[in-house]
């Protein structure tokens, strides 16, 4: 994986003072999105994801990141954060479970069989997420790069990830911004 600093400022945000909503992070990675320059300027690696950090409305933690042919990121969460991304060109595959996990205490969970979601995501489709949103991303491509934008607030206070086998969900690491610099 690779990191570059530029930052980026599509306008609009949201009022002065207030945090940014659901709504206000999918209208943001929406806008960026359309933004061909920033996208031509991602670094893509034939190898791993790559990454470049952008300034996101009121505050927010805002991502554009280039994702290979068979490349994914493993069940995850965003803590308390709300979020919105959308695939500005390819095709992303979100796994999602809609059940609210326990937030602490627990290693291992037994989920139930109903709680499985997926959704295909083509270019200029996305969504927002409520927190502690368990969920991982694929380019299942075989050939083809995808882009995405993805904007969190409050900014990502930590990452927490998960292994699956089955129905058996366990917690394998908890991750802090600290971890990422």
């Amino acid at each position: 994986m690779s990191l570059s600093s530029p930052s980026t400022s599509p306008s609009a945000s949201p009022a002065t003072g207030s945090a940014p909503t659901q709504a206000d992070l999918l209208a943001f990675v929406r806008r960026t999105a359309a933004d061909a320059g920033l996208l031509a300027s991602l670094p893509l690696d034939p190898e791993g994801r790559t990454w470049v950090r952008l300034e996101g409305p009121g505050g927010s933690e805002a991502w554009l990141i280039g994702w290979p042919p068979g490349t994914g990121t493993g069940w995850h969460d965003h803590a308390e954060s709300v979020g919105a991304f959308l695939t500005a060109s390819g095709e992303l595959k979100e796994n999602s479970l809609a059940a609210r996990l326990p937030t602490d205490g627990w290693k291992t969970l037994e989920l139930t069989e109903d709680v499985d979601r997926e959704r295909l995501l083509p270019a200029g489709q996305g969504r927002a997420f409520g927190r502690h949103h368990v969920h991982e991303v694929l380019n299942e491509s075989p050939d083809r790069h995808a882009i995405s934008v993805h904007a969190y607030y409050p900014p990502l206070p930590r990452i927490r990830r998960y292994s699956r086998s089955g129905q058996v969900l366990r917690l394998e690491q908890v991750e802090r911004p600290e971890d990422w610099q």
